[in-house]
């Protein structure tokens, strides 16, 4: 079962209330132990365990992706526009996108022959660069935001 960890500070507000809630029918719990309860709802053995894999604060998302924005960026190095023609959320601030080019991309470097892209699938993060990277080690993709 994959269940999101919400931020340390969501987490400890979660201890309070539940101490609270504990409190109104009389079973006095400390708030050590009602940090201990919450860990183990989140089947962590621990508070410790939980606060080391709870975010500090939520990435803020870059942007949320919708069919049919209008965006431009770079791709392999070439500026684009374009529009998104499907979006998928795949994790917290990552998206699976595919990305129509108002004009073809040669994506070959080649003075022999070209291969133009229409269309191409990526996955990007919050600041809107691809995960996957060129040979040179700059994104695919990058989405100005």
């Amino acid at each position: 079962m994959d269940i999101s960890i919400p931020t340390r500070t969501a987490l400890k507000t979660q201890a309070k209330r539940l101490r609270a809630s504990l409190g109104e029918q009389g079973k006095l719990i400390t708030h050590a132990q009602s940090l201990e309860a919450i860990a183990q709802q989140y089947g962590m053995r621990d508070w410790n365990t939980l606060h080391a894999a709870a975010p500090a604060q939520r990435e803020p998302h870059a942007k949320a992706w919708q069919t049919g924005h209008r965006i431009s960026g770079m791709y392999l190095g070439h500026p684009f526009t374009g529009k998104i023609k499907s979006v998928t959320q795949i994790a917290q601030g990552f998206w699976k996108l595919t990305v129509l080019f108002d004009t073809p991309i040669d994506v070959v470097q080649s003075e022999h022959f070209s291969n133009l892209r229409r269309q191409v699938n990526c996955t990007v993060g919050p600041d809107g660069q691809s995960v996957q990277k060129t040979s040179n080690g700059h994104p695919q993709i990058v989405i100005e935001t």
